[in-house]
């Protein structure tokens, strides 16, 4: 039988799309119940109106993502107050894809998609790194040339390593520190663009991932995963 902090670790690998942050960080999980082999999970979005591509999305890697677990049986994945909610939560039931849960109306599969926000995650992972080795003295010149083993580990570093993974960049120790989108390195003529870029990808989406939370505690103020967890309990 899986333990609720166990779904709820599992759950703490699935990601916003759009906001590269997880979705129990984000407040996202509304509830996570167990019995015996069987696993329930209630999740909230900021509104009503949140794009259902990137709602489908994270309602089908918590499904991934608990299905996963050693003892886990069966899943329901229920996105609550949501435009499409039924249309989201019975497709995720049936395993289907995006396409089929809204058929006739999805133009395609979400890969592309998906790959588009891991390059804006990758970049904005990079920006972070990079305002800190600036703050500490490196000028943009010593950034081109930094590889990275020239990295102190860290957190932050091994996110950063996870995010060139997936989209296939190199993430060998003399790989070069700052790459594009397209995984191709800096160099001293290119490094202003690159850091300048790489500012503009993160700042829209810490801007966006601010705005989002304060949404989600407009919309459901005082109803935290752990406040709600405490009152199933009681």
């Amino acid at each position: 039988m899986p333990s609720v902090a166990e779904v709820i670790a599992a759950l703490g690998a699935v990601r916003d799309p759009e906001l590269d942050d997880d979705i129990v960080e984000l407040g996202f999980v509304a509830s996570v119940q167990t019995a015996g082999d069987a696993v329930s999970v209630r999740l909230r979005l900021p509104t009503y109106f949140c794009a259902p591509n990137f709602a489908y999305l994270m309602a089908a890697d918590a499904r991934d993502a608990v299905s996963a677990l050693p003892g886990v049986a069966t899943v329901d994945i229920a996105l609550d107050e949501h435009h499409a909610s039924d249309e989201i939560n019975a497709g995720v039931a049936a395993g289907a894809n995006f396409a089929q849960t809204f058929e006739g109306l999805a133009d395609g599969e979400l890969d592309e998609l998906r790959t588009t926000f891991r390059r804006k995650a990758f970049l904005a992972r990079q920006d972070r790194l990079a305002r800190g080795l600036l703050a500490a003295g490196r000028d943009p010149q010593d950034l081109a040339a930094m590889r990275l083993c020239d990295l102190e580990p860290s957190a932050e570093v091994e996110l950063y390593r996870s995010r060139r993974a997936e989209l296939g960049f190199d993430t060998a120790p003399t790989s070069a520190l700052l790459l594009d989108g397209r995984g191709r390195p800096a160099t001293p003529e290119t490094v202003a663009d690159f850091l300048r870029r790489g500012r503009t990808t993160a700042v829209s989406i810490e801007g966006n991932a601010g705005f989002c939370r304060g949404l989600l505690a407009t919309r459901y103020p005082g109803h935290s995963l752990e406040q709600t967890m405490e009152r199933s309990a009681s």
